[in-house]
């Protein structure tokens, strides 16, 4: 028969079950006589809870628990045992019961270094498991940002990277009109520049209007190609009407740092990077500002209005004078009247046969004598956005304001003239495997160190074969 250890049901704490109210004088737990016996012979043998308790706890042999409040060390007893070090007991057996065998001093691998990292490692992720999680939401969702397309929604949103706002123009087939026939390497150099601009235009967000000059043969009936650059802005004007600035590259230009965007290196300070003074670099001599009386003071200033907001036109200069191989052009009303008048026939067919460089010149003849010009063009920097390469504008390649300098990261490089005497898709491939050498990660770069190690190793090997 099983023993119930619930309360006594009876006022003086006595047991109600058969037996349990005779105790033997020799200390024996099992009764001697029934329940029935017992009372008939008014036994007044009767055990008490605590008697029986306290008997209970001198056979299971430890002491049973208690909530009274039995002193310091019985209040503590919990905080001290927690404090004390623990020992790795696992291969003990002198406990009483089987059960709480090596309970609390389990250690994975008895104990070992591995082990005991394992434990470390789980205790530290137990206390910092909120801190683990947020540091994996947060590169989750940088993975989530680059591999999909939100960072190209982001950086192409106004009110964040702003990249709406440009549209590259590049000019691509130049050779198929009617002046010329392409070869393989003329299409070599269209493919790695189309191919440059739009993993540009891809990575920032940008508009991308890529013009087939082979289309623009209407202008071949008046020898006017060429001139394109000109009704060509005009026509993406219309096309992109939430763009505020247009970039025209030529086919023979290269983005060597695809890292810097347009904001940061250009727009974000364009007071900074510009100067409108055309006497700060003037190779083209031109008399600057104007003095005729009857001139409003912005166009009398050298500087005009000094107002970031009225800068239309962003060009640079090389040795001869302005450059379009590289320049930008804003949205504006101003806009709109300079590329009507530049592309005015009636100036063509005057100055034609005198400007060389086509719209080039007439750009300079235009801002040489028409006053309403001059206040909102400004001037940048050639290697800003328009570095030559050595060979272009003279022979030694060495001029701190035009030519190309690796040390300094120059935006972009621009062949031009490389057709006069130069090579073309040399010059292309150079720069292109120097682009990709310059801004290479660094996974590529352990890559590269480790093949040119390997290959260091070999070298001796074949020597001494």
């Amino acid at each position: 028969m099983t023993l119930s250890r619930s309360p006594s049901p009876r006022r003086g704490g006595g047991w109600s079950s058969p037996g349990l109210d005779t105790m033997s004088a020799s200390g024996r737990s099992s009764p001697r006589k029934g329940y029935g016996d017992m009372h008939m012979n008014g036994g007044t043998n009767t055990v008490t809870w605590a008697s029986a308790k306290a008997r209970s706890n001198e056979v299971n042999g430890y002491p049973a628990f208690s909530i009274r409040n039995n002193g310091f060390l019985a209040r503590h007893a919990r905080s001290i045992s927690g404090s004390l070090p623990r020992f790795n007991l696992a291969g003990r057996r002198d406990y009483a019961e089987k059960e709480k065998l090596g309970r609390g001093r389990w250690h994975p691998n008895n104990g070992s270094k591995i082990g005991r990292l394992q434990t470390f490692m789980g205790r530290v992720l137990r206390r910092m498991r909120l801190r683990f999680l947020l540091v994996l939401a947060f590169i989750l969702g940088v993975a989530i940002f680059y591999v999909t397309p939100m960072h190209r929604v982001y950086r192409r949103a106004s009110l964040l990277g702003g990249g709406s706002k440009f549209v590259v123009i590049l000019a691509a087939n130049q050779g198929g009109g009617v002046m010329e026939w392409k070869g393989p390497r003329e299409w070599a150099i269209e493919r790695d520049s189309v191919r440059n601009k739009k993993k540009y235009v891809e990575k920032w967000g940008y508009d991308l209007e890529i013009v087939d000059m082979s289309t623009k043969k209407r202008y071949a009936h008046e020898w006017r190609e060429s001139w394109e650059k000109v009704d060509t802005i005009r026509n993406c004007l219309r096309k992109y009407p939430n763009a505020e600035w247009f970039w025209w590259l030529d086919l023979n230009t290269f983005i060597m740092e695809p890292s810097y965007s347009l904001q940061s290196h250009i727009f974000n300070h364009l007071p900074a990077n510009t100067y409108r003074d055309i006497n700060i670099y003037n190779p083209l001599n031109i008399t600057h500002p104007l003095t005729a009386p009857y001139l409003d003071p912005t166009s009398l200033s050298p500087t005009g209005d000094n107002k970031s907001e009225s800068i239309n036109l962003v060009i640079p200069q090389d040795c001869g004078g302005f450059n379009l191989g590289s320049f930008f052009v804003r949205r504006s009303t101003w806009t709109d009247r300079l590329l009507d008048i530049w592309w005015d026939p009636v100036g063509y067919e005057q100055k034609h046969m005198e400007w060389e460089h086509k719209e080039q010149d007439a750009l300079e003849y235009l801002y040489t004598n028409q006053p309403w010009i001059r206040p909102h063009t400004a001037f940048i920097p050639q290697r800003k956005i328009n570095s030559f390469p050595p060979g272009a504008c003279n022979d030694n390649g060495e001029d701190p304001r035009i030519h190309y300098k690796e040390q300094d990261r120059d935006f972009v490089v621009n062949m031009a003239g490389c057709e006069w005497g130069r090579d073309c898709w040399g010059e292309m491939y150079n720069y292109r495997e120097l682009s990709n050498r310059l801004n290479r990660t660094a996974w590529e770069k352990f890559k590269d160190w480790f093949s040119d190690a390997i290959k260091g190793l070999k070298q001796p090997e074949a020597k001494g074969d």
